[in-house]
């Protein structure tokens, strides 16, 4: 691992720190479910206009995902990453690197994206419910601040407004 990515991922600066919540409409069962489940991930998975035609999860410590979603103009994008904490209906640690169909991780250049993009990003997700509604915290670490890190809040709210969609229809 490149030391910069290694210092990116144990002390991320505030700037690099994408933070999203949102708040579902069903309880912390079904919105994990999703979250975890590789034929629900397929249905939500990337931004608006976006499809997801392949997900994969090891959903244990040391497990790994990898996850494609594809543009509208047919375009595949990959990644993957390692989980490093999973706690039942409550919390996913995870690493999240750009990869190759085969899950190599590979540099953001390879998809015409920024090289400020480090090879290994820290994906947490907390899941709290209450009412039986459930509130995801998504911490993004490690994106290069600026345009970058809004793009991925774009692409992020909206793939989590597919989610909502998902989750209201009762999957």
């Amino acid at each position: 691992m490149d030391p910069r990515d290694r210092e990116a991922l144990t002390s991320p600066s505030p700037e690099s720190i994408l933070v999203v919540e949102r708040v579902f409409h069903a309880p912390s069962e079904r919105v994990w479910m999703a979250w975890t489940t590789p034929d629900l991930i397929r249905r939500w998975w990337g931004p608006a206009g976006f499809s997801a035609p392949f997900a994969r999860v090891s959903l244990r410590v040391g497990g790994s995902y990898l996850y494609c979603m594809r543009s509208p103009q047919g375009k595949d994008y990959w990644s993957t990453g390692v989980f490093r904490e999973i706690v039942p209906l409550e919390r996913i640690v995870a690493t999240d690197s750009f990869a190759d169909e085969k899950g190599n991780v590979v540099s953001a250049t390879s998809y015409g994206m920024s090289p400020a993009y480090p090879h290994e990003m820290l994906l947490t997700v907390t899941f709290q419910e209450k009412d039986g509604k459930t509130k995801v915290t998504l911490r993004h670490d490690g994106l290069p601040p600026g345009a970058e890190l809004e793009g991925a809040r774009r692409g992020w709210n909206e793939s989590l407004d597919k989610l909502a969609n998902l989750l209201s229809a009762g999957f």
